[in-house]
């Protein structure tokens, strides 16, 4: 133990006992919620570090503070990595969060009552693409498409039809629930067509996206990409604003002073280490690997005659219909695979009868458990593990023997930096 959690232990043992707890579920379990993952050793190590004790309003060059020397490297360090890998011509590393840097795109870049087109929330989109609970979507005139009944799938045709009624400025692709990738040409088209911005959220597959394992919107002449940095790019929380040249001044006012004020310096820090991770040939490991992982879970569980959205996936993730496939919702197979010591999240389906808190599904990715060395024939063990007990969740001796056999299996696979 260092000396820092040394003296954590001594003077505040509450805190203590709460974050040993974590760390003991981190590793004893498996994580399969799509937007979690296990951060780099090396991030932990920047983000307890002294930039966290520095105030550095302002970008590199332009602080209202002084003392920036080695903010200043960082910062820069960190804007140079994120445009390397991601082939973009300017990069803002500052936003706090995921929330923050999609509002900075709306608010530096857009009128207050514009038009954006995105998905509808319901239906595998974002809060903050527009939901009518959000600020934003009270701020901006959302048009939200939705996915083909059919086969789940975006109707590009439908978007087509309704961006040259609405006449959107800006069309915004990504999702959050999403299990396809996304037809970057055709929204492109569209968005020539009508005169908008492109906006791809990157959010959840940023990662795939920096390891060459998904397409990279910016081959298809996108204006401008957001992705947090703490999903499946394995960093610490907060986001990026990755843009054309001839968006950055109005990108980089918005951020700062138009929406927040010091950035984290910290999080910066840790931000350029994750980025220079991404360059490495294990890191591009990594990222295909997590879609191969993704695809054998997902067939493991069709095998099973469970129900997925779309009937498969091309990215991370995939959405299970528990109520269909085993007459629970979506809360209720949360909570029984919590008991074995699997973690997911209880997820909307489109065009879902049940209420959010109740919903008909349960959303699953790959990343966290790729990052602790997880292969396809463990995906398959985890297939196994989850449709017998969801099958059986009455029987107490079934569901405690699995769970002791999920921490046995969580041995052989430790978690980066714990």
């Amino acid at each position: 133990m260092d000396d820092n959690l040394r003296l954590l232990q001594e003077n505040d043992p509450q805190v203590f006992a709460a974050l040993k707890g974590e760390e003991a579920r981190q590793r004893s379990g498996v994580e399969l919620i799509p937007s979690e993952n296990y951060t780099f050793p090396e991030v932990l190590a920047t983000l307890g570090s002294v930039f966290t004790n520095k105030y550095s309003e302002g970008y590199p060059g332009r602080r209202y503070y002084g003392g920036q020397e080695f903010t200043d490297q960082i910062e820069n360090l960190a804007r140079d990595r994120a445009k390397a890998v991601f082939g973009c011509e300017h990069a803002n590393v500052q936003p706090l969060s995921g929330s923050a840097m999609n509002q900075a795109v709306y608010l530096g870049l857009l009128e207050p009552g514009d038009t954006i087109m995105a998905m509808d929330l319901s239906h595998g989109g974002h809060l903050t693409h527009g939901a009518p609970v959000s600020h934003m979507g009270k701020l901006f005139n959302f048009v939200r498409y939705v996915t083909d009944p059919r086969d789940g799938s975006i109707d590009y045709d439908k978007v087509r039809k309704d961006a040259l009624a609405t006449k959107p400025k800006l069309i915004l692709c990504g999702y959050t629930s999403y299990p396809r990738d996304i037809e970057y040409e055709r929204f492109k088209a569209i968005a020539d067509e009508v005169g908008a911005l492109t906006m791809t959220d990157a959010s959840h597959f940023g990662g795939l996206v920096a390891g060459g394992a998904m397409r990279n919107p910016f081959d298809f002449g996108f204006d401008i990409v957001t992705t947090t940095t703490h999903k499946s790019l394995r960093g610490p929380r907060g986001g990026m604003v990755l843009c054309t040249r001839s968006l950055a001044k109005k990108i980089d006012k918005s951020v700062f002073p138009g929406l927040q004020g010091g950035p984290h310096m910290n999080a910066i820090a840790a931000i350029a280490v994750t980025l220079g991770k991404a360059q490495t040939d294990e890191f591009k490991a990594y990222a295909k690997q997590v879609l191969v992982n993704s695809k054998t879970l997902a067939s493991a569980l069709l095998e099973h005659q469970a129900k997925l959205v779309t009937g498969g996936t091309d990215n991370h993730m995939m959405v299970l219909d528990t109520v269909a496939s085993f007459g629970l919702d979506g809360r209720q197979a949360e909570e029984i695979l919590d008991t074995i010591n699997i973690t997911t999240n209880k997820q909307i389906i489109p065009d879902d009868p049940n209420p959010p808190l109740r919903p008909s599904g349960i959303r699953i990715g790959t990343p966290a458990a790729t990052t602790r060395g997880m292969k396809e024939a463990d995906m398959k063990q985890l297939a196994d593990w989850m449709v017998t007990c969801l099958k059986n969740p009455e029987e107490k001796a079934l569901l405690n023997r699995t769970r002791d056999e999920v921490q046995a299996f969580c041995e052989a696979f430790p978690v980066p930096g714990i």
